[in-house]
């Protein structure tokens, strides 16, 4: 029972140490080698009742130090009471750490400890819990592996191919191919170089343009308000709100002018209109457009209320209205169950409805704007709707939420994979930071820090073409885990022998 414990514990600190593999630390390789040594401890284990235990300590140390900022948004903001907040992040972290669980579980059932086919199963099946848990009750990928590999990793050159989720396919195929590496204490040639084989063509792949630049750069403002969270929605500090954002608007001379969500913390139909007719003028003056975050109030016989973002300028007005909800926050999944949290949480507007899920880009400053707000650049699926016709991606987000924890630094790289992916720009305007100007390859050419009140001023370069992610989504990578168990299977009822 010690032993056992023992080794409950290094899977717990596998998962902790595996957070600073992702943003802001950015250490790509940690990832390989604790998951490496995760598959050591499963091999190793004397059941198949082990093994879930071990996958499931490692997920609790994973993401119980990688979404700590939840906490933040919860306790801080929410006002939700410290023990009510702590159970509601264990319970969470319980649900995310039962996909890995299930995955070793799995993985031991099927191999039928054939080596070869052990290698293949534990990295279909990992993709596909992966995959599974940024889709069950509207998903949940945050930290999904395959985002600690951009920008600088070669296996980031497989991103435009396979997405985030192939991404974790061939890291989660390394860390296994190394775990027998460490397990037989000496280099096994075929492993070795099949190991080496995959990240030289990761690391070539990155020389290949998916896509190609269309047009002359566009120069773009992204503002930072720096409004604190627990100030933002009282009526007594509107007023200073609207100056802010109104004088970073009016300081720049740039074509396309982005706020962050919900920037004015009004509903459209309350904003005085010469407000808006001021900041659409100098938008004009410059032949450009300027995108506000407003909630929208709509009256189709009922009302309905949308967290969206509107346009103002030389181009016709236009609205993209937020699809993918945050559940809690955004909106509350059966409420009969689950209404009460409402008397819980202090969150504003935590009833929105759903736009449209194919909406089209926006034509702003002579480019089409993909727009996504917030959470939803966590789903590359559902980005890729506005493409290839999209030019440019915007993100827009109001990351005060997280505090000063690493959650906005997580959110950035989040956006860094979703440039990848599409072979585009990604500029993000946020209330807080990160703002940023991402591009094609995932680099961050520009930023201002945190809870700094700027603009970010620089050019963005559009682009068209369709990277192959573009084209087939997610299934390229879910038929590949398919081919990989089918594989598996007729690897292990034959004759098996020993690496």
């Amino acid at each position: 029972m010690r032993n056992h414990t023992i080794k409950y514990l290094i899977a717990i600190f596998l998962g902790v140490l595996t957070v600073p593999g992702f943003a802001p630390f950015y250490l790509f390789p940690l990832p390989v080698i604790t998951l490496a040594f995760l598959f050591y401890l499963w091999r190793d284990a004397s059941s198949a009742t082990r093994v879930f235990a071990l996958g499931f300590w490692y997920g609790m140390g994973l993401f119980g130090a990688g979404v700590t900022w939840l906490y933040v948004s919860l306790h801080d903001f929410g006002a939700m009471p410290p023990a009510i907040a702590i159970f509601a992040l264990v319970l969470l972290c319980a649900y995310l750490s039962f996909f890995p669980a299930v995955t070793g579980w799995v993985t031991v059932r099927m191999s039928r400890n054939e080596p070869y086919a052990w290698i293949m199963i534990v990295a279909a099946i990992w993709v596909l819990m992966e995959w599974l848990r940024g889709t069950l009750f509207t998903g949940f990928p945050w930290l999904a592996l395959g985002y600690s590999q951009v920008p600088a990793s070669p296996l980031a050159g497989f991103a435009p191919i396979m997405g985030v989720y192939g991404v974790t396919l061939i890291l989660v195929l390394s860390a296994a191919l190394l775990s027998f590496l460490i397990q037989r204490g000496k280099v096994v040639w075929r492993l070795g170089a099949f190991f080496g084989g995959i990240w030289l063509i990761g690391f070539s792949m990155q020389f290949i343009s998916w896509t190609e630049p269309v047009g002359k750069p566009v120069s773009v403002s992204l503002l930072q308000g720096n409004i604190e969270q627990d100030l933002k929605w009282r009526e007594d500090h509107i007023e200073k709100t609207m100056h802010t954002y109104a004088q970073l608007i009016l300081e720049s001379n740039s074509r396309l002018i982005v706020t962050p969500e919900i920037s004015i913390p009004l509903f459209n139909d309350a904003v005085p209109p010469e407000y808006l007719a001021y900041l659409a003028n100098h938008a004009k003056e410059n032949s450009g457009d300027v995108l506000i975050g407003l909630a929208e109030h709509a009256t189709n016989g009922i009302d309905t209320y949308y967290n969206s973002m509107f346009s103002f300028g030389a181009s016709p007005e236009q609205v993209y209205r937020k699809h993918h909800l945050v559940p809690f926050g955004e909106f509350i999944p059966l409420k009969p169950v689950f209404g009460w949290i409402i008397d819980v949480l202090q969150i504003p507007l935590s009833d929105f409805s759903r736009g449209s899920s194919d909406q089209q880009p926006l034509q702003l400053a002579g480019q089409q704007v993909g727009v996504n707000i917030c959470y939803e650049d966590v789903f590359g699926e559902e980005i890729i709707k506005q493409l290839p016709q999209a030019t440019l991606l915007v993100n827009v987000s109001n990351d005060a939420w997280f505090g000063r924890s690493i959650g906005p630094h997580q959110h950035l790289q989040i956006s860094q994979m979703r440039a990848l992916e599409t072979g585009r720009y990604m500029l993000r305007a946020t209330n807080t930071g990160l703002t940023a100007i991402i591009d094609e390859q995932g680099s961050i050419l520009e930023q201002i820090p945190v809870f700094t009140t700027a603009g970010l001023h620089g050019s963005a370069q559009g682009f068209t073409g369709a990277t192959p992610y573009v084209k087939l989504g997610n299934y390229f990578v879910l038929v590949l885990a398919g081919i990989l168990l089918g594989a598996a299977w007729i690897v292990s009822h034959r004759t098996g022998r020993n690496i």
